[in-house]
């Protein structure tokens, strides 16, 4: 399953460590961060509830730049 979301980020570096930190989350098979559109494309493992995938995925990507949101 694909999804995608909207996020505010404020550079294309902190998109980049975005998209690494949504990669290693578990659950999720793969993710692409467009800096430009700010949005995020995420596609999960089969049976992973997104529900379930994205705070995760949101709680990783703060760690990394406090200042970015992904609307969920």
């Amino acid at each position: 399953m694909k999804k995608t979301y909207r996020i505010e980020v404020d550079c294309a570096n902190c998109a980049n460590k975005m998209e690494v930190a949504a990669q290693k989350t578990e659950g999720v098979k793969d993710a692409s961060v467009n800096f430009m559109a700010l949005k995020m494309k995420v596609e999960f493992e089969e049976g992973a509830d997104p529900a379930v995938v994205m705070p995760e995925v949101r709680k990783n990507c703060k760690k990394i730049e406090d200042d970015m949101e992904i609307f969920l």
